[in-house]
């Protein structure tokens, strides 16, 4: 069977989602006060946590995050509200097998306030991409993506939420079938 690793910064609720559908080997967050951390310890799913500041350069970092990957012996990361770019480490020892949910149709509106990028711009539409990790910002190749519209009486919370929801459904079905292959 193979083994999943998410990665999250903060609140998890994409990690949640994930761990009440998939076994999770463990979840990762690069801030040890992290909620997601709760929701793991909740879930009964394996957590650990270390920050950047704690090591001498981001190189050393992703070290430590590749033998914790490798020590797992890790098929498949699901990025989820992780807040560091992958950098040439992670990528090198696990390219093609990083991806990452995105709160926007990429690639409109990539980075970390897609949802706020959006609602700023006045669009029609926004939406959800899952897609591969790559060197650059939410560039990697587009796995699957939703549309969500802005509705008329929308606010930038409703929006939001809509948007959450589509993720919720997207992420699982992506997983599902990339561990089908």
């Amino acid at each position: 069977m193979k083994k999943i690793a998410v990665f999250a910064s903060g609140n998890g609720s994409n990690f949640q989602v994930i761990a009440e559908e998939f076994s999770v080997e463990f979840v990762f967050s690069d801030h040890r006060d992290a909620y997601v951390l709760e929701r793991a310890d909740k879930l009964g799913v394996l957590s650990y946590a270390f920050e950047l500041k704690e090591f001498e350069n981001k190189a050393d970092y992703e070290v430590a995050l590749v033998e914790l990957l490798e020590e797992h012996q890790i098929d498949l990361v699901c990025l989820a509200g992780y807040m560091k770019i992958v950098g040439p480490i992670l990528l090198a020892a696990y390219e093609g097998r990083i991806i990452n949910i995105h709160p926007a149709y990429l690639p409109e509106f990539p980075g970390a306030h897609g949802i706020e990028d959006a609602w700023n711009a006045r669009v029609g539409q926004s939406g959800v991409t899952i897609h591969w990790v790559d060197s650059g910002v939410d560039t990697g190749k587009v796995i699957k993506q939703v549309r969500v519209p802005r509705l008329a009486d929308d606010t930038i919370d409703s929006f939001e939420a809509r948007i959450h929801e589509a993720e919720y459904k997207l992420y699982p079905e992506v997983i599902r079938e990339l561990l089908d292959k």
